[in-house]
């Protein structure tokens, strides 16, 4: 009996601890909003640098992992013996490989060449992946039986973009909505997610390089896109426009998710500087609040991000800009309150990946180094910093880490351009 009252406090802490852990199923996390809601007591690390709890060779690639029921995904790039896109499952305890899936896939006209650029998603009981050129794949999540297959290059004449395919898909409901610049209407696609069945297009824009998202407000869901052309918002149901705001981006660069806060959207770009929109009551309506942009990707204003998607906190707006620069604007007129230049070295194109966990904003650079901070009008306080990962050279010849880590169930999974990594957190 004294053996039972000695292990329960045990049992109740590990199933409290469990209870509050999650699964990062899709781009960004459950909600793509950057969250990961696991409670922990981390504020330091026991080293400068974690150890893996394991480790897997995998090819290059610019995707960031998934995880979900135990299993992470991921695709990458193989160049020899002939050009192949795969899909890999793994054991999310030990990284034994479950299953992969290899097609041929040579990539034309793409820049960046490195690998794919879409996180597979997880929904329900089967897994979507879609590649650099447009290749579509449903697979069953468990086995990786192929269910149904697209070439939606062939299909849709895709006016391809200058580094290819890249946002990720959304599950919702029935469908499965892509970004992917197809011609005669069809930059937005939605299809039947068990059967690839096309149910609605829209929109005869350019793709950019950003994931859509939906929004919900007094019964109201809004998909919201941002493509090469326009920033728009549609019925995801049937594709029908409520409002969009055009914005021709350069060269498509638009990567950011963008970000909804209260009744704000905000999204930045590399060339084209900051948008913010004001949505109405139900996000069916939007009104522009401010667009900012500098005279060139030196003399930048408010924010150009590359890669990085903003957060919000509290009515301010973190990112960073061209060269590195952290920055913290106003959210209602884009003023600069302050920039910071100890989170990654200064380099074009440097960036950040910003994770929020309660009162903390967790940073991934691209060093391979991972933060914890807090960030307020008053500055960035980082109280601790690891090196986890090594940056490879096959995307720039500095070395860089881009890709999207997934934070899951008390660990964080990341890959570089040789292999993918499991690295346990713990206070």
């Amino acid at each position: 009996m004294r053996l039972f009252w000695l292990i329960l406090p045990c049992f109740i802490f590990l199933n409290s601890f469990y209870a509050v852990s999650q699964d990062w199923p899709d781009w960004r996390g459950i909600n793509r909003d950057g969250v990961w809601s696991d409670e922990n007591g981390i504020e330091v690390f026991k080293s400068n640098q974690l150890k893996p709890v394991w480790k897997v060779a995998v090819g290059s690639g610019y995707s960031g992992p998934t995880v979900a029921n135990g299993r992470v995904y991921l695709t990458d790039r193989l160049e020899t013996p002939e050009e192949t896109e795969g899909v890999l499952c793994f054991d999310e305890q030990t990284g034994n490989k479950i299953w992969e899936f290899r097609y041929n896939c040579a990539y034309s006209g793409i820049g960046y060449p490195a690998g794919p650029r879409a996180s597979v998603v997880i929904n329900e009981e089967m897994v979507y992946s879609l590649g650099t050129m447009g290749d579509l794949f449903c697979f069953d999540a468990a086995t990786g039986k192929v269910l149904w297959q697209k070439d939606l290059n062939s299909e849709y004449k895709i006016k391809m973009p200058i580094w290819g395919i890249a946002a990720t898909p959304l599950t919702d409901g029935e469908k499965i909505i892509l970004q992917i610049g197809g011609s005669e209407n069809a930059c937005v696609v939605a299809l039947n997610k068990n059967t690839g069945a096309e149910i609605w297009r829209n929109l005869d824009d350019g793709a950019s390089y950003s994931a859509p998202v939906i929004f919900e407000k007094n019964g109201k869901r809004v998909l919201v896109v941002w493509t090469e052309d326009h920033l728009a918002g549609l019925d995801p149901e049937t594709g029908e426009v409520y409002w969009k705001f055009p914005w021709k981006l350069k060269m498509a660069m638009g990567i950011a998710t963008p970000v909804l806060y209260n009744n704000y959207i905000f999204v930045s770009a590399f060339y084209n500087g900051s948008l913010l929109v004001d949505l109405g009551n139900d996000y069916t309506t939007a009104e522009k609040v401010w667009q900012r942009s500098g005279e060139n990707e030196r003399n930048t204003d408010a924010l150009h991000c590359v890669m990085n998607t903003p957060v919000i906190i509290d009515g301010y707006i973190y990112g960073v800009d061209s060269y590195g620069e952290l920055r913290c604007l106003e959210i209602l007129t884009g003023d600069r309150v302050w920039e910071n230049l100890t989170a990654v070295n200064k380099n074009r194109w440097a960036n950040i990946h910003f994770i929020q966990n309660e009162e903390k904003v967790w940073m991934f650079n691209e060093h391979g180094e991972l933060l914890i901070t807090r960030l307020s009008p008053k500055g960035m306080i980082e109280t601790a910093r690891t090196k986890i990962i090594e940056p490879t050279k096959k995307q720039l010849p500095r070395g860089v880490s881009w890709a999207h880590p997934a934070f899951a169930n008390g660990h964080i999974f990341i890959r570089n351009d040789r292999e993918l990594i499991s690295v346990e957190l713990v206070p």
